[in-house]
């Protein structure tokens, strides 16, 4: 289960680190393209007023393309550098834009954007007479801000995806864990069960042998093995309603529960209690017969055993718009609120030395809910002033 569980939280965590890296990843990418389409737009612009001999811009000492300080810098036929316009109120020397000049002509390049997150100027060369350079500084400040920023918001979500997959894993695995659980318990219970019967025919084999004449011994094998043939028979019941492919065809559920609950009219008699009928006709559904068979026989044995003498047992299905529901409601002591849910579990018993000697294992009302749970529909249990319902709510 611990593997399980890691294996499910690395899986959680790794599609959210890849998210979270993806975006990181094309937001810079995206925010870098952005930036560099700027600077290339600025060259172009200064490159077009310069063309146009515009005085205002030679002389504008406070010019700014978007983030982008220009400097023009004219130049005669021989690449000798005439002039150095710098159009902002930044005090460069000139001596370091005419060395930066004369270290981009010996590039021999056009134009260069560079590596906005190293490369300090950008620039563009216009018919050997006019370079223009632009200074990327605050272009590159805000792209390293954009990485400090990223980096934060990695480190934050990070952290925060941590404690988000321990809070799947736990969601997603839980169901696996009680199901887990569950499985242990069952192991359990039904070893539990199968033990106490499998020492009484041992101690009894070992005393036929010693009393080979001795016949009680004999009935006491049979006893028991009966016992246990039960319980593995409910165990495969069990296992086989836990399953969800059982075939399923259309037919007439109310004459199915009519049919099923006249066959323990026997059954009630000698109990000393009667059935009455409140079967709506002519009500279909689309079911496996065999498991709704065993579901009115589970629920009418179980009303039968905890019924006082001289009651009734009342049997009801109706379709109540698009729900069908099923009823067996009976007179006897009362279920525990707390027991309404768990009388659903495997091997649970309200009173287990009594159920034990009675050959009841607890496993009736959890095949039960498993037929219900693989029709689509509900179960529950209710007592009130001695009244027990067991409610059966399918989608008609």
């Amino acid at each position: 289960m611990k593997k399980l569980k890691n294996k499910v939280f690395y899986t959680v965590f790794s599609i959210l680190m890849l998210s979270l890296i993806s975006f990181i990843v094309i937001f810079n990418i995206q925010n870098y393209i952005e930036q560099k389409n700027i600077v290339k737009r600025n060259l172009d612009m200064a490159i077009n007023e310069n063309r146009r001999n515009n005085p205002m811009f030679d002389n504008n000492k406070n010019i700014r393309f978007m983030d982008n300080t220009i400097y023009t810098v004219k130049l005669d036929s021989n690449n000798n550098i005439i002039s150095v316009i710098n159009h902002s109120n930044n005090d460069i020397e000139e001596t370091i834009v005419k060395e930066l000049a004369n270290s981009i002509l010996k590039e021999n390049k056009k134009e260069k954007i560079g590596f906005l997150y190293f490369d300090k100027y950008s620039y563009k060369l216009e018919n050997g007479k006019i370079l223009v350079i632009a200074n990327n500084a605050n272009i590159q400040s805000m792209l390293l801000r954009g990485l400090r920023n990223s980096l934060i918001i990695f480190v934050l979500l990070t952290i925060i995806f941590i404690y988000i997959s321990k809070l799947i894993t736990n969601w997603i695995t839980k169901p696996v864990m009680e199901s887990f659980d569950k499985q242990k318990d069952f192991i359990y219970d039904a070893s539990h069960e199968l033990k106490t019967p499998l020492a009484v025919i041992m101690a009894n084999i070992s005393c036929l042998k010693d009393n080979p004449k001795e016949t009680k011994w004999l009935n006491n094998i049979e006893n028991e093995s009966n016992k246990m043939n039960d319980l593995i028979k409910k165990l495969l019941t069990l296992a086989k309603t836990e399953r969800e492919d059982n075939e399923k065809i259309n037919g007439n559920l109310s004459k199915l529960v009519e049919l099923s609950s006249i066959s323990f009219e026997a059954v009630a008699f000698e109990k000393d209690v009667t059935l009455k009928y409140n079967i709506e006709d002519n009500i279909n559904f689309n079911m496996n017969e065999n498991d709704i068979r065993e579901l009115i026989g589970i629920l009418l044995d179980n009303a039968i055993k905890h019924s006082y003498n001289k009651e009734k047992i009342k049997i009801n299905l109706r379709k109540e718009n698009n729900n069908i529901i099923l009823e067996v409601i009976n007179k006897g002591d009362e279920i525990k609120k707390e027991d309404e849910e768990k009388i659903f579990e495997r091997f649970y018993r309200v009173d287990k030395a009594r159920n034990r000697n009675e050959n009841r294992y607890g496993l009736g009302l959890a095949i039960a809910k498993n037929i219900v749970n693989n029709h689509g529909g509900t179960i529950k249990a209710s007592s009130k002033n001695n009244m027990t319902t067991f409610k059966v709510i399918f989608k008609g």
